[in-house]
């Protein structure tokens, strides 16, 4: 016959004195207070363990820290786990490893192993500082030091309504990718079951994708007598005519290296770690870019750039808005940047019939069709070659053969 145990009560608690040994003094359940000989009162849960069924024992804390009311709760919350099967001792382990592991994942801290991971794909430093910038500005400081566990959609929402109020939705597209590459990181590394920021673009208007501003074919003729009237230094002049013969990125242009630079093949070499997409670009130099090369190595003298830059600290190469504020000083406000250079030269060779896909490689675009993408871009270096060599032809036309620097071939420098 089970012994029958009178619960405990607040008045009967307060009166246990401590005696010469520990004594029990149970509640019902399994639940005691444990009365020790130095006066401490200590609640214990005596259970049987669900797989061995061996007695155990698990400690809810001290009284009065502890009421009667809260160790009767904690009880019948481990009888509670012992019904499912759970021992309710590595139950309480569990949840105080999981408590020390939240402390430290951290979305910034996740976020910070993440980008070391990232760091180390050989992306260029340029996209890599941009990256971290914008979570160290728009991020962390709303949801840095919170657990990453906790984290729900609304949370990324929240840190990204100040950008929806001053209608930066480009700039929200790029920063959920990039909380999505995060919190994918912690799925994949086992932190977390599933990504709750997978739709949070969704959230948030599309942003709708502008035109470069550019100019018709029939403008070029203009533009270059414009660019070889303008009060702009020289080499401002040529890295702008360098862009518009070669066909890259304004970035791309100004950080041309002489070591990228192959006379003999007539080509031009761009490293990954300079190119957009991240991967090598080649470009066959036609004779108007090679005529822009020889103006500007007097000018660049021994420097590593083939466009230096004209201020301290001349080391580095010419600021990539160099070109937009020179086209600005122009006249060409809203209607020409440097950028619109390449939809230009696109427009002109499609319309001129030249293959679709050659423009885009000489454009380094990505193909989205991945059979095309695979097929290997160095099999159109010779077709690019007669493109950009017809190009360059085109834009000295354009120029009437005087007054452009690539087309004028008795241009000189004369260093003073």
């Amino acid at each position: 016959m089970a012994i029958k145990i009178t619960p405990l009560t607040d008045t009967q608690i307060k009166a246990f004195k401590p005696i010469d040994k520990d004594k029990k003094y149970f509640d019902g359940g399994g639940l005691f207070l444990l009365v020790k000989v130095n006066g401490v009162k200590v609640w214990r849960l005596k259970y049987k363990r669900p797989l061995t069924k061996k007695e155990n024992l698990l400690t809810f804390g001290n009284y009065p820290k502890v009421s009667l009311q809260q160790a009767r709760k904690l009880r019948d919350e481990a009888r509670e786990l012992l019904s499912n099967g759970i021992d309710p001792q590595e139950h309480k382990k569990e949840l105080l490893e999981q408590k020390q592991a939240d402390l430290y994942n951290t979305f910034q801290n996740v976020a910070h192993d993440w980008f070391k991971l990232k760091a180390s794909k050989g992306l260029s430093k340029g996209t890599l500082d941009r990256t971290w910038r914008s979570l160290e500005i728009y991020i962390f400081p709303c949801i840095g030091q919170k657990a990453i566990t906790s984290l729900k959609a609304k949370d990324f929402i929240k840190a990204l309504e100040p950008q929806r109020s001053s209608k930066k939705f480009e700039n929200i597209k790029r920063l959920c990718q990039r909380i999505n590459e995060v919190m994918f990181y912690a799925v994949n590394i086992g932190l977390i079951d599933a990504n709750p920021a997978v739709k949070i673009k969704d959230a948030f208007e599309t942003p709708i994708k502008g035109q470069m501003p550019t100019i018709t074919r029939d403008e070029l003729p203009e533009f270059m007598k414009a660019l070889s009237m303008a009060r702009i230094e020289l080499q401002t002049r040529c890295v702008i005519e360098w862009q518009l013969l070669t066909m890259v990125r304004p970035s791309e242009a100004v950080g041309a290296k002489w070591e990228e630079i192959d006379l003999d093949n007539k080509l031009w070499n761009i490293p990954p770690e300079r190119m957009k997409m991240d991967r090598p670009h080649n470009v066959p130099l036609s004779a108007q870019a090679l005529q822009i090369l020889k103006t500007m190595k007097p000018i660049s003298g021994s420097r590593v750039h083939v466009f230096p830059s004209m201020k301290p600290p001349y080391t580095q190469s010419m600021n990539s808005s160099t070109a937009n504020m020179a086209i600005k000083r122009m006249g060409y406000k809203d209607r020409l940047v440097a950028h619109g250079l390449r939809a230009l030269a696109s427009t002109v060779l499609n319309e001129q019939g030249f293959n679709y896909d050659v423009i885009e490689s000489a454009l380094a675009h990505t193909d989205t069709n991945t059979v095309r993408r695979a097929y290997n871009r160095a099999t159109y270096l010779e077709q690019r070659r007669i493109m950009l060599d017809w190009w360059g032809d085109f834009v000295e036309q354009a120029s009437n053969g005087n007054v452009s620097i690539s087309g004028n071939k008795s241009f000189k420098v004369i260093n003073s």
